[in-house]
């Protein structure tokens, strides 16, 4: 099941700082941002064992996760102190990307296209 986590963040006159550390469920393997996203829709999939950490670092952008239970749950990311972890059994989609959204992920596992599953739930 998805669920938004606030990311610890710093800020004084200078800016602000956010830190991601001893907050996600995993450790990081892997780490890709999306960005120049057009009106497309990104993702539209599951896994068998990756669980993701999103982040709109600029911009923002709505993912929607569907479970096993088939209800769909829209989350607008656009705080970069706002991270939605996304579960293997979680499928989803990621659509209306501002034009200066950047979308980190970071992810449990190293790519393998064997983990990918393309079906959403009936």
């Amino acid at each position: 099941m998805p669920r938004l986590i606030k990311l610890n963040t710093l800020t004084d006159s200078r800016g602000s700082l956010t830190v991601i550390e001893k907050i996600l469920p995993f450790q990081i393997k892997r780490l890709y941002y999306i960005y120049n996203v057009d009106s497309s829709i990104r993702g539209q999939h599951r896994h068998i064992k990756t669980i993701q950490a999103a982040v709109a670092v600029k911009g923002s952008c709505s993912i929607f996760c569907q479970g096993p239970d088939k209800e769909i749950k829209e989350f607008k990311l656009s705080k970069p102190d706002d991270c939605l972890l996304i579960m293997p059994e979680d499928f989803h989609w990621m659509k209306d990307f501002k034009s200066d959204a950047v979308l980190l992920v970071m992810a449990s596992e190293l790519y393998d296209p064997q983990d990918y599953i393309y079906k959403a739930y009936e």
